[in-house]
């Protein structure tokens, strides 16, 4: 059975396989923002185990909400799971009232970009993004990515 929840701190150790530990670590800080409305984080479970994990960012830089941090469990790609949790953050969008969604992609994902597009969502831009991230010796690195900005009304009905 598929079912989509808000993401809690007990998830945390189940969806290991969306990031290093600093970025679950991350990911913990963030969902102390959800308390204050700023962001919505999700997970879409099968027979209540994590598939797929997101968040929508309301207070983005951009002034548009954000989705990010979108990531399935390898094992389990292309079964729908992405999809099913783009569509509960755009709903998080819809029921605040707003009618548009951005994202950014790296500009080399392209099964993300396609599936984005097939999704409804259309390139607006190109931006440079950086975050911290571990690396495999455990050491902290900025990493600088070029993204995809793609954006999609939320008015019209897929």
């Amino acid at each position: 059975m598929i079912s989509t929840r808000p993401l809690t701190q007990q998830d945390l150790p189940g969806i290991w396989w969306s990031g290093s530990p600093s970025h679950l670590r991350s990911v913990a800080k963030e969902l102390e923002r959800c308390d204050r409305g700023e962001v919505a984080y999700l997970v879409v479970c099968e027979d209540g185990v994590p598939r797929a994990k997101g968040a929508v960012d309301f207070c983005h830089p951009s002034g548009l909400p954000t989705l990010g941090q979108l990531a399935t469990d390898p094992e389990h790609q292309r079964r729908g799971f992405g999809t099913e949790l783009v569509a509960a953050l755009e709903q998080e969008i819809v029921s605040r009232g707003l009618t548009t969604a951005r994202l950014g992609v790296e500009v080399d994902n392209e099964a993300a970009i396609a599936l984005y597009m097939k999704l409804g969502y259309r390139a607006v831009g190109v931006e440079t993004d950086s975050w911290q991230a571990e690396g495999p010796d455990g050491q902290m690195r900025e990493y600088q990515a070029v993204c995809t900005v793609m954006e999609r009304g939320l008015a019209h009905p897929r």
